[in-house]
């Protein structure tokens, strides 16, 4: 029978080891936060090798006496907590008294340290755990710790390393979570002799960020900030033109601490419902201030994961602060070129190919000018007395599918446009565009061009009527007002047993977005109720395609996220198409009711529903700066 035996220190420092040191990165985090700690004003870190060979932390700040240099590399001594209480009040980053020991255990590791007062400095090195004895030496004030040959005596540990190149990069983002938290400190980073990063100490926070992550980043970043009593949150996300295929750059800072936290990722994603295209992530640097106790920091060993005494007003706080902030900001997404700040839209191959549109469509402006119909003709004129569409009203456009008829051309029947979708009356307004002229031309059918004060708007006239009926339709449905036709005949519907189980188990949420549906027997149901906006769609094809955005879900879907899909796919399947021609009188509508809608930027996938062109960018084009 195996006996119960106490591990020595050398094998619970490895264990403890194992835990909070995972590779080199981990051992910079540790150094660089005990420099924080120590109040340095400048903090330079040397790489060599990706670390494995090489770690050098050297800071300003208020040193370690030489007596207490072997306490420093002991396990669980620290000068950061006295008594039990003040793990629930902690206000330093490092508070455990692991890191030193840890490392030391599994390094060659040379401490050398003076304190402001001391004549000269101390040094101690530890081999695989094994302190030597304390010596005097030449040191300015303040610490520095050399790591070399990291897992030397775990070679186990050091199997699993990645490449140089791989480390450094975990290094750098370890090197850049403290950095940013801190732009009143000096950082350097230097690897193989080669300068990374020199960040002298700065009071503006998007410099710090834009020194680590780039100018034109920092240049599409939005201020937000939002006060809850003595909870304070401040900081900076991006224009959604700028973002990322995951979610490495949104960088939470609570009390100077880089924190991962999913719930506030979680309204991060919320905040950004609708203005991102499927699989992009928002980004952000945002700091959070609370008394400490309101946080319970000491729920994971690398002190990455917290625990929030009431996370759910933080997570509102964080949403509405967002969301607030997006409704008084213009996120129309502007093209400029790359001598410039780069394309903000969210597929340079888009916004190359809408360039190609303007082109095309100068082109067609000089061949045709002064023809009768054509470029060169005056606007339509509108009726100054006709209503507004209101805000609560989904727009109804006709669809005009004959190939070569002009918009507005009678089409035989009374001056009435052909393929009107539900016979109710075409909305005409009065303006366009605010500052400029009702009008605005079609390209290849799919695009309006429209002039304004700042120069020439390409509007996605598919991408803005789907936001203006997603407004419309969620509106309607919040309010239990969806208009929705019974049929004559209910159409029965075929599904597998799998899919007919979903539908009626879904009837109520269908029924709130117009669909009513009932058992017909065996595995086929009936629609008895339709959207009155989608009569010219078959209604079995269109539950064939709520029923995906259903099964999509799970089976145990998020209630808003299901609804919202199911909004999308209504109002993607309402809204006039790429190719549609439409009467200046529908032109006019949508570009009047394009500023009566919340986001009106973005369609409700996240693609960009305008492109402007400043009257700067194209005289830039067309080199007339």
């Amino acid at each position: 029978m195996p006996l119960i035996r106490p591990l020595s220190q050398s094998l619970i420092n490895k264990i403890a080891a194992g835990e909070v040191i995972e590779r080199p990165a981990s051992v910079v985090k540790e150094l660089m936060e005990n420099a924080v700690d120590a109040g340095a004003g400048r903090i330079d870190v040397t790489i060599r090798a990706g670390g494995g060979e090489l770690v050098r932390v050297v800071d300003d700040g208020c040193g370690i006496p030489a007596e207490q240099l072997p306490l420093a590399v002991a396990s669980h001594a620290t000068s950061k907590l006295a008594e039990a209480d003040d793990l629930f009040r902690v206000t330093t980053l490092g508070f455990r008294g692991e890191a030193l020991a840890s490392i030391a255990e599994i390094s060659r590791l040379v401490l050398r340290s003076r304190t402001p007062d001391s004549p000269s400095g101390a040094e101690l090195e530890v081999v695989g755990g094994k302190p030597g004895e304390v010596a005097p030496c030449g040191s300015p004030p303040g610490t520095s710790i050399e790591v070399q040959n990291l897992f030397f005596n775990t070679p186990v540990r050091r199997k699993f390393l990645r490449t140089t190149q791989t480390e450094f990069g975990h290094i750098s983002e370890a090197f850049a979570r403290i950095a940013l938290a801190c732009p009143e400190k000096h950082f350097t980073l230097r690897h193989n002799d080669r300068s990374v990063f020199e960040l002298p100490a700065c009071d503006d926070w998007r410099d710090r960020i834009g020194r680590l992550f780039g100018r034109e980043l920092a240049e599409q970043l939005i201020w937000v900030e939002s006060g809850d009593g003595d909870v304070r949150l401040s900081g900076y996300v991006a224009n959604p033109a700028q973002s990322r295929g995951n979610n490495r750059m949104q960088y939470l800072l609570l009390n100077g601490r880089h924190i991962r936290d999913r719930s506030l990722q979680h309204a991060l994603s919320e905040a950004y419902r609708g203005l991102l295209m499927t699989g992009r992530y928002p980004i952000a640097f945002l700091r959070f201030e609370m008394p400490p106790e309101m946080v319970d920091v000491n729920v994971h060993p690398t002190k990455l994961e917290v625990r929030f005494q009431d996370g759910g007003r933080l997570y509102g706080q964080l949403l509405a602060a967002i969301r607030q902030r997006f409704l008084t900001t213009d996120l129309t997404a502007q093209v400029r070129t790359a001598d410039d700040t780069p394309e903000s839209s969210h597929d340079p191959a888009q916004t190359a190919a809408m360039r190609q549109e303007l082109v095309d469509w100068a082109k067609g402006q000089v061949a045709g000018w002064g023809r009768n119909g054509a470029a060169g003709s005056s606007p339509p004129s509108f009726d100054e007395a006709s209503p507004c569409p209101q805000p609560h009203d989904p727009l109804q456009l006709n669809r005009i599918d004959r190939p070569g008829e002009a918009p507005g051309q009678s089409s035989g029947n009374g001056g009435q446009p052909s393929g009107h979708r539900d016979g109710g009356a075409i909305p005409q307004v009065p303006n366009g565009l605010p500052g400029r002229s009702s009008s605005a031309l079609q390209v290849h059918n799919r695009y309006l061009v429209a002039e304004t004060d700042d120069g020439v708007t390409i509007i996605d006239q598919h991408a803005l009527h789907e936001r203006i009926l997603y407004e419309a339709l969620r509106r309607r449905v919040l309010d239990g007002a969806i208009e929705s036709q019974s049929l004559l005949v209910p159409e029965p519907v075929d599904l597998g047993p799998s899919e007919a189980a979903t539908v009626l188990e879904n009837c109520e949420l269908l029924a709130r977005l117009g669909v009513v549906v009932e058992p017909f027997g065996g595995d086929t149901v009936l629609i008895s109720g339709y959207p009155a906006m989608l009569a010219n769609f078959r209604p079995a094809d269109v539950l064939q395609e709520l029923l995906s955005r259903l099964i999509e879900g799970g089976k145990q879907p998020d209630g808003r996220d299901i609804l919202d899909a199911l909004l999308h796919t209504i109002a993607c399947k309402a809204a006039v198409k790429a190719g549609d021609r439409l009467a200046p009188e529908e032109i006019s509508a949508l570009l009047e009711q394009r500023h009566l809608v919340d986001d009106a930027h973005h369609c409700p996938h996240g693609r960009p529903t305008a492109l402007v062109f400043t009257r700067e960018e194209l005289d830039r084009q067309f080199r007339r700066v």
